[in-house]
């Protein structure tokens, strides 16, 4: 693309990133749960980690009636509730004198006039350079006004050393023309460049290793293709169902809320070819490549290479719990899938006949996001079957909770007689480094401070991703004779089905 967002200069190899320039955070949709429940507590960390300029100022841009210290009290309860860091009440004083709320309607020009004036009162004051980062935490309805007020009065525009940013939160778009649509508002008010589409996936510390994981060790990128690996395995698994956001749900289902985003940006970071160096679109590029090179399902495939379901009454850790479309305001009729199981492939030169399952789901036994690369076999000539069963080498990413990495091997038990069992050398991130992970916000946070843009999707990436999942969705509906949808109780893995997707190759899910 011709207009390239950029890394720091000064951001070379594996080096520290630079400390973020002073600006001010302007949060629209300030008063809801992911303010309390995530940008607060990420700055709050950042901040206790003394990784925040001490200019950093966050103004609070929401429709309820509030004064600025009610709006920081309401932060100081969610920051105790929420941060990973225990809350010190000096730092937090310190923290919390840098919060403001703005009260105004998202179409009101008078609201957007005192932003500027405040704006520019808390450049003289605190010293935020004219640096402005715009977090969009409300819906992508409002996405659009929101913008245009923003470029009415020149909230957008720059002077000469400072910068204006924007973030977007998901969902980009529902299906390829409303991405498009989005991408197009947008762009409208801000270049490429200064847009970052936010996937908290990306920031999760096991997620960023992957590529270390790769083309930092010798012994792993002369086998990571399909002369050595069998298949690979991706799974999100929830316990939750869908907790009161029926509306939601019934608008999106699994496939558009989970596999289009986060899956297949886990996916293309295990696929993809070395980058020719770290900056943002060098990796991004080898991104894009690995979502053009999927083989699109369409038509009768769909019903051959992904599974949905849909989860009824059962129990989760003994608990009894109601079925999908027994839950609050869902369609008692629902075609939506809370479950999807597929069957990819990857059409290039390194992945050639690999196959990668992807399966994601609700109201399953455990809570997990794993990918598993399964190597293949060694040859039985000196173990033969007769005697003992030898596995496969597996290397587990564990992407949450118990971030880490572990590798399967097989190795003799203790005895005169010849017995292998597989054991596991593991890798936890808690235990190695002796302090917890941060948590993705907070990474993805300074990113953006930094005008880094590596973890952040691209347009391109957006509306390839929407193609692949638009041909899957249009079989499911569009359809005059449309795949099943298969039902599952709440508290098993899943439908049968998609057990039976992987054993027609020879292979099982693995259990988290």
């Amino acid at each position: 693309m011709s207009d390239k967002p950029q890394t720091n200069p000064l951001r070379e190899g594996l080096a520290s990133r630079p400390m973020p320039q002073p600006c001010t955070v302007v949060i629209f949709g300030a008063t809801g749960d992911l303010t309390h429940r995530k940008l607060i507590p990420a700055l709050y960390n950042i901040a206790a980690d003394g990784d925040l300029p001490s200019a950093l100022t966050v103004v609070g841009f929401a429709r309820r009636d509030k004064t600025d210290e009610q709006f920081r009290g309401e932060l100081e309860e969610a920051a105790k509730k929420f941060s990973r860091q225990t809350v010190q009440d000096e730092l937090w004083q310190s923290f919390a004198n840098r919060i403001y709320y703005h009260r105004s309607e998202f179409g009101d020009d008078d609201g957007y006039k005192r932003l500027a004036e405040r704006l520019k009162q808390i450049d003289a004051e605190r010293g935020t350079r004219g640096n402005r980062l715009f977090y969009l935490s409300v819906a992508p309805t409002e996405f659009e006004g929101i913008l245009e007020k923003l470029k009415q009065f020149g909230l957008n525009k720059t002077i000469e050393g400072s910068w204006a940013r924007v973030i977007v939160e998901k969902p980009f778009g529902t299906d390829l023309p409303s991405a498009q649509e989005l991408n197009r508002v947008v762009s409208a008010t801000f270049p490429e460049r200064d847009t970052f589409r936010i996937d908290h996936f990306l920031g999760k510390e096991t997620a960023q290793n992957i590529m270390v994981l790769r083309f930092a060790n010798a012994i792993f990128e002369p086998l990571w293709n399909h002369r050595y690996i069998d298949h690979v395995q991706i799974t999100a698994s929830e316990t939750l169902g869908v907790e009161g956001r029926g509306p939601y749900y019934e608008s999106s289902g699994a496939l558009r809320d989970m596999v289009q985003n986060h899956l297949l940006q886990l996916l293309c970071l295990v696929a993809m070819e070395p980058p020719t160096d770290l900056s943002a679109d060098s990796v991004r590029d080898e991104k894009v490549k690995v979502v053009r090179s999927l083989r699109p399902i369409t038509g009768d495939d769909v019903g051959i290479n992904v599974v949905r379901g849909q989860y009824s009454a059962g129990a989760i850790n003994g608990k009894n719990v109601k079925g999908y479309r027994e839950e609050e305001r869902v369609d008692p009729k629902s075609m939506t899938e809370t479950y999807v199981a597929l069957k990819l492939n990857v059409d290039n030169w390194r992945w050639a006949d690999v196959p990668f399952y992807v399966r994601v789901g609700k109201r399953l036994p455990k809570s997990g996001t794993e990918i598993a690369v399964t190597f293949k076999g060694a040859p039985e000539v000196l173990f033969n079957k007769a005697v003992t069963d030898v596995g496969n080498n597996v290397l587990v990413i564990r992407i949450q909770p118990d971030e880490g990495i572990s590798l399967r091997m097989q190795a003799k038990i203790p005895g005169a007689a010849l017995r292998i069992e597989p054991v596991k050398m593991d890798f936890h991130y808690g235990t190695s480094f002796g302090k917890a992970s941060p948590e993705a916000y907070e990474r993805l946070l300074l990113d953006a401070m930094s005008g880094d843009a590596t973890l952040f999707a691209r347009r391109d990436e957006v509306e390839q991703a929407w193609r692949f999942i638009d041909a899957i969705e249009d079989a499911w509906h569009k359809s005059q004779k449309p795949p099943a949808l298969f039902e599952y109780a709440a508290g098993s893995w899943g439908p049968k089905e998609a057990d039976e997707l992987l054993e027609r190759d020879g292979h099982t899910w693995r259990r988290l």
